[in-house]
Protein backbone atom coordinates (compact mmCIF):
# COMPACT_ATOMS: atom_id res chain seq x y z
CA UNK A 1 0.00 0.00 0.00
CA UNK A 2 3.11 2.09 0.35
CA UNK A 3 3.07 3.00 -3.59
CA UNK A 4 -0.36 4.97 -2.74
CA UNK A 5 0.53 6.80 -0.11
CA UNK A 6 4.12 7.64 -1.93
CA UNK A 7 2.29 8.86 -5.09
CA UNK A 8 0.14 11.21 -2.85
CA UNK A 9 3.05 12.49 -1.12
CA UNK A 10 4.65 13.37 -4.31
CA UNK A 11 1.47 14.59 -5.73
CA UNK A 12 0.68 17.13 -2.67
CA UNK A 13 4.67 18.64 -2.22
CA UNK A 14 5.36 21.77 -1.98
CA UNK A 15 5.73 23.62 -5.54
CA UNK A 16 9.08 25.07 -4.27
CA UNK A 17 10.53 21.47 -4.65
CA UNK A 18 13.50 21.55 -7.20
CA UNK A 19 13.86 19.94 -10.29
CA UNK A 20 11.22 17.90 -12.97
CA UNK A 21 8.38 15.96 -11.06
CA UNK A 22 9.62 12.89 -13.17
CA UNK A 23 13.59 13.41 -11.30
CA UNK A 24 11.69 14.60 -7.65
CA UNK A 25 10.50 10.81 -7.56
CA UNK A 26 13.70 9.25 -8.75
CA UNK A 27 15.74 11.14 -6.70
CA UNK A 28 13.68 10.98 -3.29
CA UNK A 29 15.27 9.28 0.00
CA UNK A 30 11.78 8.68 1.43
CA UNK A 31 9.72 6.71 -0.69
CA UNK A 32 8.97 3.31 -0.42
CA UNK A 33 8.13 2.37 -3.86
CA UNK A 34 9.90 2.04 -7.09
CA UNK A 35 10.06 5.63 -8.90
CA UNK A 36 9.37 3.46 -11.60
CA UNK A 37 6.23 2.30 -9.98
CA UNK A 38 4.85 5.68 -8.49
CA UNK A 39 5.30 7.54 -12.15
CA UNK A 40 3.58 5.16 -14.21
CA UNK A 41 0.83 5.08 -11.43
CA UNK A 42 0.30 8.45 -11.56
CA UNK A 43 0.52 9.37 -14.90
CA UNK A 44 -1.88 6.87 -16.12
CA UNK A 45 -4.27 7.80 -13.28
CA UNK A 46 -4.17 11.31 -15.04
CA UNK A 47 -5.30 9.73 -17.98
CA UNK A 48 -8.41 8.68 -16.81
CA UNK A 49 -8.99 11.44 -13.66
CA UNK A 50 -12.74 12.57 -15.54
CA UNK A 51 -14.09 9.47 -15.85
CA UNK A 52 -12.89 8.16 -12.57
CA UNK A 53 -14.18 10.69 -11.02
CA UNK A 54 -17.46 10.14 -12.54
CA UNK A 55 -17.37 6.56 -11.26
CA UNK A 56 -16.64 7.08 -7.64
CA UNK A 57 -19.08 10.21 -7.13
CA UNK A 58 -21.54 7.77 -8.90
CA UNK A 59 -20.50 4.59 -6.60
CA UNK A 60 -20.68 7.53 -3.67
CA UNK A 61 -17.72 5.19 -1.86
CA UNK A 62 -16.15 8.43 -0.08
CA UNK A 63 -19.65 8.89 1.89
CA UNK A 64 -19.69 5.14 2.80
CA UNK A 65 -15.60 4.84 3.47
CA UNK A 66 -14.32 7.80 5.73
CA UNK A 67 -10.45 5.98 5.38
CA UNK A 68 -10.15 7.35 1.90
CA UNK A 69 -9.42 10.78 0.38
CA UNK A 70 -10.65 12.04 -2.90
CA UNK A 71 -6.47 11.56 -4.23
CA UNK A 72 -6.47 8.09 -2.29
CA UNK A 73 -9.60 6.64 -4.14
CA UNK A 74 -8.90 7.90 -7.37
CA UNK A 75 -5.73 6.29 -7.62
CA UNK A 76 -6.93 2.94 -5.88
CA UNK A 77 -9.90 2.70 -7.92
CA UNK A 78 -7.91 3.18 -10.94
CA UNK A 79 -5.47 -0.25 -9.90
CA UNK A 80 -8.70 -1.46 -8.83
CA UNK A 81 -10.42 -0.97 -12.39
CA UNK A 82 -7.80 -0.53 -14.99
CA UNK A 83 -4.72 -2.11 -13.52
CA UNK A 84 -3.39 -5.56 -15.24
CA UNK A 85 -3.08 -6.97 -11.68
CA UNK A 86 -5.48 -4.77 -9.33
CA UNK A 87 -4.70 -2.96 -6.19
CA UNK A 88 -1.09 -3.84 -5.15
CA UNK A 89 -1.89 -4.32 -1.67
CA UNK A 90 -2.31 -7.94 0.16
CA UNK A 91 -6.27 -9.00 0.29
CA UNK A 92 -6.34 -7.76 3.78
CA UNK A 93 -5.37 -4.16 3.85
CA UNK A 94 -7.98 -2.05 5.29
CA UNK A 95 -7.68 0.42 2.28
CA UNK A 96 -7.60 -2.46 -0.46
CA UNK A 97 -10.79 -3.62 1.59
CA UNK A 98 -12.23 -0.29 1.52
CA UNK A 99 -12.30 0.10 -1.71
CA UNK A 100 -12.96 -3.76 -2.96
CA UNK A 101 -16.44 -3.64 -0.82
CA UNK A 102 -18.17 -1.45 -3.33
CA UNK A 103 -16.29 -3.60 -6.50
CA UNK A 104 -19.69 -4.04 -7.84
CA UNK A 105 -20.74 -0.80 -7.99
CA UNK A 106 -18.11 0.49 -8.94
CA UNK A 107 -17.74 -1.82 -12.31
CA UNK A 108 -21.20 -0.94 -12.50
CA UNK A 109 -20.89 2.22 -12.54
CA UNK A 110 -17.96 2.37 -15.08
CA UNK A 111 -19.86 0.19 -17.51
CA UNK A 112 -22.49 3.22 -17.71
CA UNK A 113 -19.88 5.30 -17.67
CA UNK A 114 -18.31 3.20 -21.14
CA UNK A 115 -21.80 2.91 -22.29
CA UNK A 116 -22.44 6.15 -22.46
CA UNK A 117 -19.22 7.23 -24.40
CA UNK A 118 -20.30 4.63 -26.75
CA UNK A 119 -17.14 2.76 -26.49
CA UNK A 120 -16.81 -1.06 -27.04
CA UNK A 121 -13.19 -1.33 -25.71
CA UNK A 122 -11.00 -0.17 -23.12
CA UNK A 123 -8.65 1.70 -25.79
CA UNK A 124 -11.54 3.49 -27.76
CA UNK A 125 -12.95 4.83 -24.13
CA UNK A 126 -9.39 5.21 -23.61
CA UNK A 127 -9.61 7.54 -26.19
CA UNK A 128 -12.87 9.47 -26.05
CA UNK A 129 -11.90 10.40 -22.16
CA UNK A 130 -8.89 12.30 -23.75
CA UNK A 131 -10.84 14.06 -26.40
CA UNK A 132 -13.44 15.15 -23.33
CA UNK A 133 -10.08 16.46 -21.35
CA UNK A 134 -9.00 18.07 -24.99
CA UNK A 135 -12.73 19.53 -25.65
CA UNK A 136 -12.79 20.71 -21.50
CA UNK A 137 -9.16 22.44 -22.19
CA UNK A 138 -10.31 24.53 -24.99
CA UNK A 139 -13.12 25.46 -23.41
CA UNK A 140 -11.60 26.52 -20.56
CA UNK A 141 -9.06 28.39 -22.50
CA UNK A 142 -6.16 26.60 -21.53
CA UNK A 143 -5.24 25.40 -25.16
CA UNK A 144 -2.99 26.48 -27.80
CA UNK A 145 -3.81 26.58 -31.56
CA UNK A 146 -0.03 24.72 -31.54
CA UNK A 147 -0.54 20.96 -32.45
CA UNK A 148 1.56 18.93 -29.96
CA UNK A 149 1.62 15.09 -31.65
CA UNK A 150 2.92 11.56 -30.17
CA UNK A 151 6.59 12.02 -31.59
CA UNK A 152 7.62 8.23 -32.25
CA UNK A 153 11.15 7.21 -33.30
CA UNK A 154 11.99 3.96 -35.50
CA UNK A 155 15.36 2.36 -34.09
CA UNK A 156 17.53 1.00 -36.63
CA UNK A 157 19.57 -1.50 -33.82
CA UNK A 158 16.20 -3.41 -34.22
CA UNK A 159 14.16 -2.52 -37.26
CA UNK A 160 14.12 -0.16 -39.90
CA UNK A 161 11.40 2.82 -41.51
CA UNK A 162 10.35 0.31 -44.38
CA UNK A 163 9.43 -2.06 -42.12
CA UNK A 164 7.77 -0.02 -39.20
CA UNK A 165 5.58 1.26 -42.01
CA UNK A 166 4.57 -2.39 -43.93
CA UNK A 167 3.81 -3.31 -39.85
CA UNK A 168 3.20 -0.86 -36.83
CA UNK A 169 2.20 1.86 -39.32
CA UNK A 170 0.27 -0.21 -41.86
CA UNK A 171 -2.99 1.25 -41.46
CA UNK A 172 -2.20 4.70 -41.40
CA UNK A 173 -2.48 6.97 -44.04
CA UNK A 174 0.41 9.89 -44.57
CA UNK A 175 -0.23 13.12 -43.78
CA UNK A 176 1.37 16.19 -45.82
CA UNK A 177 1.33 18.51 -42.25
CA UNK A 178 0.88 18.05 -38.43
CA UNK A 179 -2.37 19.54 -38.17
CA UNK A 180 -3.77 16.76 -40.96
CA UNK A 181 -3.22 14.18 -37.38
CA UNK A 182 -6.02 15.93 -36.05
CA UNK A 183 -8.72 14.09 -38.22
CA UNK A 184 -11.04 11.84 -36.23
CA UNK A 185 -11.76 9.89 -39.42
CA UNK A 186 -8.82 8.01 -40.09
CA UNK A 187 -5.64 7.19 -38.50
CA UNK A 188 -2.66 9.50 -40.02
CA UNK A 189 1.34 9.38 -40.29
CA UNK A 190 3.93 12.60 -40.71
CA UNK A 191 7.05 11.68 -41.83
CA UNK A 192 9.10 14.52 -40.32
CA UNK A 193 11.30 16.18 -42.81
CA UNK A 194 14.30 17.23 -40.72
CA UNK A 195 15.08 14.29 -38.54
CA UNK A 196 15.49 10.35 -40.34
CA UNK A 197 13.38 8.06 -38.85
CA UNK A 198 10.88 10.31 -36.95
CA UNK A 199 7.37 9.75 -37.20
CA UNK A 200 4.55 11.74 -35.42
CA UNK A 201 0.83 10.74 -35.02
CA UNK A 202 -2.09 12.24 -33.06
CA UNK A 203 -0.94 12.77 -29.54
CA UNK A 204 -3.65 10.43 -27.87
CA UNK A 205 -2.13 7.17 -29.89
CA UNK A 206 -0.62 4.91 -27.29
CA UNK A 207 1.53 2.73 -28.27
CA UNK A 208 3.04 1.11 -25.29
CA UNK A 209 0.88 -2.03 -25.61
CA UNK A 210 2.03 -2.50 -29.27
CA UNK A 211 4.58 -5.07 -30.01
CA UNK A 212 7.00 -2.69 -31.49
CA UNK A 213 7.11 -0.64 -28.44
CA UNK A 214 7.30 -3.34 -26.11
CA UNK A 215 10.57 -4.73 -28.70
CA UNK A 216 12.55 -1.77 -29.09
CA UNK A 217 11.61 -1.22 -32.38
CA UNK A 218 10.27 2.07 -31.86
CA UNK A 219 10.84 4.41 -29.11
CA UNK A 220 8.34 7.48 -27.71
CA UNK A 221 11.49 10.60 -28.34
CA UNK A 222 10.13 14.30 -28.78
CA UNK A 223 11.31 15.82 -31.96
CA UNK A 224 13.77 18.01 -30.71
CA UNK A 225 15.73 15.86 -28.67
CA UNK A 226 15.94 14.39 -31.04
CA UNK A 227 18.54 17.20 -32.62
CA UNK A 228 21.36 16.44 -30.87
CA UNK A 229 22.54 13.13 -31.80
CA UNK A 230 21.48 13.90 -35.64
CA UNK A 231 24.07 16.94 -35.47
CA UNK A 232 26.76 15.21 -34.19
CA UNK A 233 26.64 11.94 -36.33
CA UNK A 234 25.20 13.44 -39.45
CA UNK A 235 23.77 11.76 -42.04
CA UNK A 236 25.59 9.49 -43.75
CA UNK A 237 29.05 9.07 -43.02
CA UNK A 238 31.01 6.39 -40.92
CA UNK A 239 31.88 7.67 -37.42
CA UNK A 240 35.51 8.24 -36.64
CA UNK A 241 36.01 6.97 -32.74
CA UNK A 242 33.53 6.07 -29.92
CA UNK A 243 31.15 8.55 -28.76
CA UNK A 244 29.93 9.71 -25.10
CA UNK A 245 26.64 10.47 -23.91
CA UNK A 246 28.21 12.67 -20.47
CA UNK A 247 23.82 13.29 -19.04
CA UNK A 248 22.34 10.26 -20.44
CA UNK A 249 19.51 9.12 -18.57
CA UNK A 250 17.09 8.73 -18.78
CA UNK A 251 18.72 7.32 -22.26
CA UNK A 252 16.69 8.10 -25.17
CA UNK A 253 19.64 10.54 -26.76
CA UNK A 254 22.46 7.49 -26.22
CA UNK A 255 19.70 4.99 -28.07
CA UNK A 256 19.15 7.51 -30.90
CA UNK A 257 23.38 7.80 -31.50
CA UNK A 258 23.21 3.78 -30.94
CA UNK A 259 20.58 3.86 -33.53
CA UNK A 260 22.57 6.21 -36.07
CA UNK A 261 25.44 4.17 -35.77
CA UNK A 262 24.04 0.98 -36.75
CA UNK A 263 22.20 2.88 -39.75
CA UNK A 264 25.27 4.42 -40.85
CA UNK A 265 27.07 0.85 -40.70
CA UNK A 266 24.30 -0.55 -43.09
CA UNK A 267 24.51 -4.49 -41.72
CA UNK A 268 27.78 -4.24 -40.90
CA UNK A 269 29.35 -5.05 -37.84
CA UNK A 270 29.80 -2.19 -35.72
CA UNK A 271 33.02 -1.00 -33.76
CA UNK A 272 32.09 1.77 -32.35
CA UNK A 273 31.47 2.42 -29.01
CA UNK A 274 29.39 4.64 -27.01
CA UNK A 275 30.10 5.69 -23.18
CA UNK A 276 26.96 6.94 -21.61
CA UNK A 277 26.78 7.76 -17.82
CA UNK A 278 24.40 9.86 -15.09
CA UNK A 279 25.42 10.62 -12.19
CA UNK A 280 22.73 9.23 -10.26
CA UNK A 281 22.70 5.36 -9.79
CA UNK A 282 19.02 5.12 -9.45
CA UNK A 283 18.65 6.97 -12.99
CA UNK A 284 21.66 5.03 -14.07
CA UNK A 285 19.40 1.78 -13.76
CA UNK A 286 16.68 3.61 -15.80
CA UNK A 287 19.37 4.18 -18.57
CA UNK A 288 20.55 0.67 -18.49
CA UNK A 289 17.17 -0.53 -19.15
CA UNK A 290 16.62 1.71 -21.74
CA UNK A 291 19.51 0.49 -23.73
CA UNK A 292 18.39 -3.35 -22.88
CA UNK A 293 15.60 -2.57 -24.83
CA UNK A 294 16.71 -0.76 -27.41
CA UNK A 295 18.99 -3.93 -28.28
CA UNK A 296 22.09 -1.38 -28.20
CA UNK A 297 23.78 -3.48 -25.17
CA UNK A 298 27.15 -4.41 -27.35
CA UNK A 299 27.13 -0.99 -28.48
CA UNK A 300 26.73 0.92 -24.97
CA UNK A 301 28.80 0.94 -21.87
CA UNK A 302 26.65 2.11 -19.32
CA UNK A 303 29.00 4.12 -16.56
CA UNK A 304 26.43 3.77 -13.84
CA UNK A 305 26.76 6.21 -10.96
CA UNK A 306 29.38 8.50 -12.76
CA UNK A 307 29.46 12.43 -12.50
CA UNK A 308 30.63 13.27 -15.89
CA UNK A 309 32.64 16.23 -14.52
CA UNK A 310 34.84 13.74 -12.14
CA UNK A 311 36.25 12.01 -15.58
CA UNK A 312 39.85 11.99 -16.44
CA UNK A 313 39.71 12.70 -20.30
CA UNK A 314 43.05 11.56 -20.30
CA UNK A 315 42.22 7.92 -19.64
CA UNK A 316 43.03 5.25 -21.54
CA UNK A 317 39.65 4.28 -22.68
CA UNK A 318 38.52 7.54 -23.75
CA UNK A 319 41.53 7.72 -26.39
CA UNK A 320 39.36 7.34 -28.69
CA UNK A 321 36.42 9.42 -27.94
CA UNK A 322 35.62 11.61 -31.00
CA UNK A 323 32.00 12.90 -30.42
CA UNK A 324 30.55 14.12 -27.00
CA UNK A 325 26.60 14.81 -26.34
CA UNK A 326 26.06 17.10 -23.81
CA UNK A 327 22.37 17.60 -22.74
CA UNK A 328 22.81 18.56 -19.08
CA UNK A 329 20.89 19.93 -16.02
CA UNK A 330 18.77 22.97 -16.98
CA UNK A 331 15.75 24.85 -15.97
CA UNK A 332 13.45 22.84 -17.98
CA UNK A 333 11.62 26.08 -19.10
CA UNK A 334 10.73 25.43 -22.29
CA UNK A 335 8.92 21.65 -21.76
CA UNK A 336 5.03 22.60 -23.07
CA UNK A 337 1.83 20.06 -22.58
CA UNK A 338 2.94 18.73 -19.15
CA UNK A 339 2.38 20.18 -15.81
CA UNK A 340 5.33 19.98 -13.27
CA UNK A 341 2.93 17.94 -11.10
CA UNK A 342 0.00 16.38 -12.57
CA UNK A 343 -3.52 18.07 -11.25
CA UNK A 344 -6.05 15.62 -11.01
CA UNK A 345 -9.83 16.45 -11.73
CA UNK A 346 -10.87 14.72 -8.15
CA UNK A 347 -14.16 13.32 -6.98
CA UNK A 348 -15.70 15.47 -4.91
CA UNK A 349 -14.94 15.14 -0.76
CA UNK A 350 -17.60 13.74 1.41
CA UNK A 351 -19.20 16.33 3.54
CA UNK A 352 -18.97 14.09 6.17
CA UNK A 353 -15.66 14.01 6.22
CA UNK A 354 -15.42 18.42 6.71
CA UNK A 355 -13.32 19.29 9.29
CA UNK A 356 -12.10 15.47 10.31
CA UNK A 357 -8.41 14.62 10.65
CA UNK A 358 -6.82 12.37 8.82
CA UNK A 359 -3.32 12.61 10.89
CA UNK A 360 -4.02 9.13 12.99
CA UNK A 361 -2.68 7.37 9.78
CA UNK A 362 1.00 8.19 8.45
CA UNK A 363 1.10 12.27 8.26
CA UNK A 364 1.07 12.37 4.46
CA UNK A 365 -0.98 15.63 3.29
CA UNK A 366 -4.00 13.68 2.66
CA UNK A 367 -6.15 16.78 2.91
CA UNK A 368 -3.82 19.39 1.69
CA UNK A 369 -3.88 18.06 -2.52
CA UNK A 370 -5.82 20.61 -4.32
CA UNK A 371 -9.02 19.78 -5.59
CA UNK A 372 -11.02 21.09 -8.92
CA UNK A 373 -14.56 21.70 -8.67
CA UNK A 374 -17.12 19.00 -9.95
CA UNK A 375 -16.92 19.58 -14.16
CA UNK A 376 -13.28 21.60 -13.69
CA UNK A 377 -10.92 19.89 -15.69
CA UNK A 378 -7.32 20.38 -15.03
CA UNK A 379 -4.47 19.66 -17.99
CA UNK A 380 -2.89 16.82 -17.63
CA UNK A 381 0.10 15.05 -18.86
CA UNK A 382 -0.83 13.85 -22.68
CA UNK A 383 2.84 11.92 -22.75
CA UNK A 384 2.40 8.51 -20.71
CA UNK A 385 6.04 6.90 -21.06
CA UNK A 386 8.51 6.90 -19.27
CA UNK A 387 10.73 6.55 -22.06
CA UNK A 388 9.34 10.19 -23.02
CA UNK A 389 13.15 12.33 -23.09
CA UNK A 390 11.86 15.71 -22.05
CA UNK A 391 10.61 16.33 -17.97
CA UNK A 392 9.23 19.53 -17.05
CA UNK A 393 10.96 21.12 -14.23
CA UNK A 394 10.04 23.55 -11.41
CA UNK A 395 8.27 26.40 -12.52
CA UNK A 396 9.53 29.12 -10.02
CA UNK A 397 13.05 29.61 -10.87
CA UNK A 398 15.14 32.54 -9.35
CA UNK A 399 17.77 34.39 -11.17
CA UNK A 400 20.55 33.27 -9.08
CA UNK A 401 19.63 29.34 -10.02
CA UNK A 402 19.56 30.72 -13.81
CA UNK A 403 22.78 32.03 -13.27
CA UNK A 404 24.27 28.89 -11.63
CA UNK A 405 22.75 26.81 -14.01
CA UNK A 406 24.65 28.61 -16.20
CA UNK A 407 27.89 28.34 -14.49
CA UNK A 408 27.46 24.71 -14.28
CA UNK A 409 26.38 23.93 -18.28
CA UNK A 410 30.11 25.94 -19.54
CA UNK A 411 31.76 23.60 -17.23
CA UNK A 412 30.65 20.80 -18.24
CA UNK A 413 31.12 21.79 -22.20
CA UNK A 414 34.60 22.74 -21.63
CA UNK A 415 35.58 19.92 -19.78
CA UNK A 416 33.64 17.97 -22.50
CA UNK A 417 36.34 19.81 -25.17
CA UNK A 418 39.19 18.98 -23.27
CA UNK A 419 38.70 15.37 -24.66
CA UNK A 420 42.18 14.58 -26.69
CA UNK A 421 40.49 12.95 -29.81
CA UNK A 422 37.43 15.22 -30.18
CA UNK A 423 36.55 16.66 -32.99
CA UNK A 424 33.16 17.30 -32.59
CA UNK A 425 30.59 18.00 -29.76
CA UNK A 426 27.07 19.32 -29.16
CA UNK A 427 24.98 20.82 -25.97
CA UNK A 428 21.40 21.44 -25.77
CA UNK A 429 19.05 22.58 -23.36
CA UNK A 430 14.98 22.56 -22.96
CA UNK A 431 15.02 25.61 -21.75
CA UNK A 432 14.50 29.21 -23.11
CA UNK A 433 16.37 31.51 -21.66
CA UNK A 434 19.23 32.76 -23.23
CA UNK A 435 21.73 32.61 -20.47
CA UNK A 436 21.79 28.64 -20.43
CA UNK A 437 21.90 28.96 -24.47
CA UNK A 438 23.63 31.49 -26.39
CA UNK A 439 25.17 32.73 -22.90
CA UNK A 440 26.61 29.44 -22.75
CA UNK A 441 28.20 29.10 -26.11
CA UNK A 442 29.52 33.09 -26.08
CA UNK A 443 31.37 31.52 -22.68
CA UNK A 444 32.94 28.61 -24.52
CA UNK A 445 34.18 29.98 -27.50
CA UNK A 446 35.82 32.59 -25.31
CA UNK A 447 36.90 29.46 -23.08
CA UNK A 448 41.32 28.70 -22.72
CA UNK A 449 40.26 25.32 -24.08
CA UNK A 450 38.38 26.08 -26.70
CA UNK A 451 40.92 29.19 -28.10
CA UNK A 452 43.70 26.61 -27.47
CA UNK A 453 42.46 23.42 -28.69
CA UNK A 454 41.16 24.99 -32.10
CA UNK A 455 37.37 24.90 -30.91
CA UNK A 456 34.40 26.48 -33.00
CA UNK A 457 30.62 26.83 -33.81
CA UNK A 458 29.51 24.32 -36.45
CA UNK A 459 28.28 26.35 -39.07
CA UNK A 460 25.11 26.13 -40.18
CA UNK A 461 26.14 24.80 -43.64
CA UNK A 462 28.06 22.25 -41.91
CA UNK A 463 25.09 20.83 -40.17
CA UNK A 464 23.54 18.02 -41.61
CA UNK A 465 20.98 18.62 -44.64
CA UNK A 466 17.74 18.05 -42.18
CA UNK A 467 19.63 20.38 -39.52
CA UNK A 468 20.51 22.73 -42.05
CA UNK A 469 17.06 23.09 -43.56
CA UNK A 470 15.48 24.01 -39.77
CA UNK A 471 14.02 27.45 -39.65
CA UNK A 472 14.88 28.84 -36.28
CA UNK A 473 18.01 29.96 -35.26
CA UNK A 474 19.72 31.94 -32.29
CA UNK A 475 18.85 34.90 -31.15
CA UNK A 476 20.91 37.78 -29.49
CA UNK A 477 18.78 39.63 -26.78
CA UNK A 478 16.08 38.73 -24.33
CA UNK A 479 14.27 40.35 -21.54
CA UNK A 480 16.53 39.15 -18.88
CA UNK A 481 15.15 35.31 -17.63
CA UNK A 482 12.16 36.14 -19.58
CA UNK A 483 11.27 35.06 -23.44
CA UNK A 484 13.57 35.62 -26.15
CA UNK A 485 13.65 38.61 -28.56
CA UNK A 486 12.38 40.87 -25.80
CA UNK A 487 8.96 38.83 -26.07
CA UNK A 488 9.13 38.41 -21.78
CA UNK A 489 6.42 40.32 -18.82
CA UNK A 490 9.76 40.35 -16.23
CA UNK A 491 10.46 44.11 -15.82
CA UNK A 492 14.19 43.71 -16.01
CA UNK A 493 17.20 44.96 -18.11
CA UNK A 494 17.92 43.62 -21.27
CA UNK A 495 19.95 40.84 -21.91
CA UNK A 496 22.64 40.76 -24.64
CA UNK A 497 25.34 38.17 -25.93
CA UNK A 498 28.37 38.73 -27.75
CA UNK A 499 27.69 35.86 -31.11
CA UNK A 500 28.58 37.11 -34.74
CA UNK A 501 25.57 36.86 -36.99
CA UNK A 502 27.11 33.38 -38.11
CA UNK A 503 27.44 31.78 -34.60
CA UNK A 504 23.70 32.55 -33.84
CA UNK A 505 22.28 31.12 -37.15
CA UNK A 506 24.62 28.28 -36.33
CA UNK A 507 22.38 27.83 -33.04
CA UNK A 508 19.27 26.32 -33.44
CA UNK A 509 16.06 27.13 -31.43
CA UNK A 510 12.79 25.27 -30.75
CA UNK A 511 9.35 27.65 -29.78
CA UNK A 512 6.07 26.52 -28.01
CA UNK A 513 2.99 27.50 -29.45
CA UNK A 514 3.70 27.54 -33.30
CA UNK A 515 2.97 25.10 -36.27
CA UNK A 516 6.39 22.93 -35.38
CA UNK A 517 4.53 20.76 -32.60
CA UNK A 518 7.32 21.64 -30.13
CA UNK A 519 8.48 23.14 -26.87
CA UNK A 520 10.90 25.50 -26.46
CA UNK A 521 14.41 24.02 -27.04
CA UNK A 522 18.47 25.01 -27.59
CA UNK A 523 21.25 22.79 -29.40
CA UNK A 524 24.51 23.92 -31.18
CA UNK A 525 27.28 21.62 -32.09
CA UNK A 526 30.97 22.69 -32.15
CA UNK A 527 33.74 21.15 -34.07
CA UNK A 528 37.73 21.05 -33.71
CA UNK A 529 39.43 23.17 -36.52
CA UNK A 530 43.15 23.72 -35.99
CA UNK A 531 43.39 26.65 -37.85
CA UNK A 532 40.82 28.20 -35.44
CA UNK A 533 43.92 28.09 -32.41
CA UNK A 534 44.02 31.67 -30.69
CA UNK A 535 46.86 31.61 -27.88
CA UNK A 536 45.99 34.97 -27.22
CA UNK A 537 43.95 36.12 -23.58
CA UNK A 538 40.20 36.99 -24.18
CA UNK A 539 38.56 38.59 -21.46
CA UNK A 540 35.64 35.63 -20.86
CA UNK A 541 32.37 37.36 -21.58
CA UNK A 542 28.84 37.51 -19.66
CA UNK A 543 26.10 38.31 -20.86
CA UNK A 544 25.17 41.53 -20.46
CA UNK A 545 22.46 42.76 -18.11
CA UNK A 546 23.15 39.17 -15.95
CA UNK A 547 24.59 38.89 -12.75
CA UNK A 548 28.45 38.04 -13.46
CA UNK A 549 29.53 35.01 -11.56
CA UNK A 550 32.17 32.63 -13.05
CA UNK A 551 33.19 31.00 -10.41
CA UNK A 552 31.83 27.72 -10.73
CA UNK A 553 31.35 27.02 -6.80
CA UNK A 554 28.18 25.97 -7.36
CA UNK A 555 28.30 22.18 -5.77
CA UNK A 556 25.82 23.12 -3.26
CA UNK A 557 23.20 23.17 -6.11
CA UNK A 558 24.67 20.17 -7.65
CA UNK A 559 22.25 17.03 -7.78
CA UNK A 560 23.64 15.72 -10.82
CA UNK A 561 22.46 15.69 -14.39
CA UNK A 562 18.59 15.05 -15.52
CA UNK A 563 17.07 15.13 -18.98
Amino acid sequence: MSLYYDAVSVLTAPSSTGGSFKSRIYSSRNLKSSPAQIYALVIEASKWDILLKEVIEAAGILKQEPKLTPLLALLLVHDHLLAKNGIAANANHPLRQAVERHKTRLKGEFAKARVRRGCASIPDLKAAVLREKQAAQGALGTSSTAVYPRWVRINNVRTTMEEQLKSTFKAYTRANSLAELGDKDEAKLYVDPHVPDLVAVASGVDFTSSPAYKNGQIILQDKASCFPAYLLLGDSEEWPGDLLDGCAAPGNKTTHMASLLAKHAAGKDITRHIFSMDASKVRSKTLQKMVTAAGADNIVTVLQGQDFLALDPTEDRFANVTGLLLDPSCSGSGIVGRDDVPKLALPAAASTQTGKSQGKKRKRRHDDEEETQPGNVVPTSTSASATDENEFASATLDPDRLTKLSNLQARIVEHALSFPAATRVTYSTCSIHLIENEAVVSRVLASEVARSRGWRIMRREEQPRGMKAWPHRGVKTENRYGDAEGDGNVAAPPATVDLSDEELEACLRCWADDEEGLGGFFVAGFVRDERSVDRTPRELPVAHGMDEDTDGSDEDEWEGFSD
